[in-house]
């Protein structure tokens, strides 16, 4: 054959081969160097509130999956011990603390400052400049303000509600607009809709209509079920092209409630309230289920990460939820507060089991951003590492020498240093330090007879702080229904 008649064959060829941007493939084979990823978060969670982690009353064979195909963390943390600077450190892959987000945000959204400030870049704004498409479902609460909204924060999609909470029932959503404005304002009744009553603006945050993109739509579902479902459409959606999805579940949190088809699956509970947050989970596990299986309908599964997690520990008394041998719960610096069910799912990907070096939620960005091939901003490194290595044993040892946390308004202050954790609340000058490989609920303070530890890990903690800033904004414990509430509780 003549060489040019050679090299006509060869192009032609090569023309009516389908190009990966044309095979319609959907398996996501044509990037494998940059997989999906799926943060599953929920909202006030007990530690032994799901399977993996010994729970007996409330089933979640769901959330079960992503430990069983994947690692279970035991000492998996969370950047804060409440939902708003949790949350802001999670989607920097930074403390909170070093930017002025330690406290939960008011419903303001008059205030472009109540929030995540616009110099701290997201996961998602990181994920699209190498391609990405990121979407957040459900719960927002890093700002109110339009500037903050997610689809100015790097998302592309956005389905949820911008507050810290919110009610479960379409019929209890009786406000349209989310862009309210005022401290105080007038909620239409549920039962009368000409008739309406004074509430905070963060108890009308909770019955706003959700949010698509920057449209009020009226939903018809369970709120939990609605966002479940959408998760699956939103998969469907992006399936031939990397994607973030943040499934940022509202529940368990209050108030509780549930519909009677997941009420009666735990008739054997006796409690009522604990029957209800049972119920909620089991929603929630439910909702889990369907975007696994929809990632292996598609073939998605052994290209995506799945991380599952919740924000902060369980509030034991508010919700029923239980953190088991882990002392007490959500905004403590306890164990019980920041301490959480934490699994990730890779399949072929990741050595299965349990993995009991500290991680942190700080790490999903460390995670995602070099597989990605994202390039960072040097002069704001994150705190969060790549766990892969560790998790697959190409590297020794642990991710994190250390856990920080700070609380400035009350003025304590925690850092975990391999098995050992020092606490120090300022206000009253006390010290506590506890081992944490044979005292996890830290009950037998061992700070007098380790006095060099106790200085060691104070010189630690003191390092650590000189690299933060105060807070930026005041918190919703500022706000006067806040205080109010609060005065009714102590007398």
């Amino acid at each position: 054959m003549p060489n040019s008649l050679y090299i006509l064959v060869l192009i032609s060829l090569f023309i009516t081969l389908p190009s990966s941007s044309q095979s319609g493939n959907s398996d996501n084979s044509l990037h494998p160097e940059k997989p999906n990823l799926i943060v599953i978060m929920t909202d006030d969670l007990g530690y032994e509130d799901v399977g993996f982690n010994g729970c007996q009353d409330i089933p979640t064979p769901n959330i079960d999956r992503i430990a069983k195909n994947g690692v279970k963390f035991t000492n998996g943390y969370t950047s804060y011990a409440v939902c708003g600077p949790s949350r802001a450190g999670f989607i920097t892959g930074r403390y909170g603390q070093r930017f002025g987000f330690e406290r939960n945000p008011q419903y303001k959204t008059d205030d472009p400052v109540m929030g995540l400030p616009q110099n701290e870049k997201t996961i998602a704004e990181h994920l699209k400049t190498v391609g990405y498409t990121s979407g957040i479902i459900g719960k927002w609460h890093l700002g109110a303000h339009k500037s903050n909204h997610p689809l100015n924060r790097g998302f592309d999609e956005f389905f949820g509600h911008l507050g810290g909470g919110h009610t479960y029932f379409p019929q209890n959503l009786v406000i349209k607009d989310s862009y309210f404005t005022g401290e105080e304002v007038m909620i239409p009744s549920e039962n009368d809709p000409s008739k309406s009553y004074k509430g905070s603006a963060e108890m009308a945050s909770y019955r706003t209509w959700i949010m698509r993109n920057h449209d009020p739509v009226k939903t018809t579902k369970y709120l939990t079920d609605e966002f479940s479902e959408e998760a699956v459409r939103f998969i469907e959606r992006n399936k031939k092209e990397p994607f973030f999805l943040f499934l940022s579940y509202n529940a368990p949190h209050n108030p509780l409630q549930a519909t009677q088809e997941y009420l009666d699956r735990f008739s054997h509970i006796e409690n009522d309230k604990r029957k209800t947050y049972a119920a909620m989970v089991s929603a929630v596990d439910d909702g889990v289920g369907k975007v696994l299986d929809k990632l292996e309908a598609l073939n998605l599964d052994k290209n995506t990460i799945v991380v599952f997690l919740s924000d902060n520990g369980g509030p034991e008394s508010k919700n029923a939820s239980n953190n088991g041998v882990l002392r007490e719960g959500k905004g403590s610096i306890y164990e019980g507060g920041f301490r959480v069910p934490f699994a990730i799912q890779w399949k072929g990907q990741l050595k299965e089991g349990t993995y009991d070096y500290p991680v942190s939620s700080l790490d999903i960005l460390g995670t995602i951003a070099p597989l990605a091939g994202v390039a960072m901003n040097n002069e704001k490194p994150l705190d969060g590492v790549n766990l892969i290595p560790y998790l697959n044993e190409s590297k020794k040892g642990a991710p994190h020498q250390n856990i920080f946390i700070r609380k400035f308004d009350s003025k304590v202050y925690s850092v975990r240093d391999g098995a050992l954790k020092l606490i120090v609340k300022k206000k009253t000058n006390v010290k506590e330090l506890y081992n944490l490989n044979n005292d996890i609920s830290e009950k037998s303070n061992i700070a007098r007879e380790n006095q060099n530890e106790v200085e060691r890990l104070s010189a630690i903690l003191n390092a650590w702080e000189t690299e933060l800033i105060d807070p930026l904004f005041l918190g919703l414990i500022h706000t006067k229904s806040w205080q109010k509430k609060r005065e009714r509780k102590n007398k």
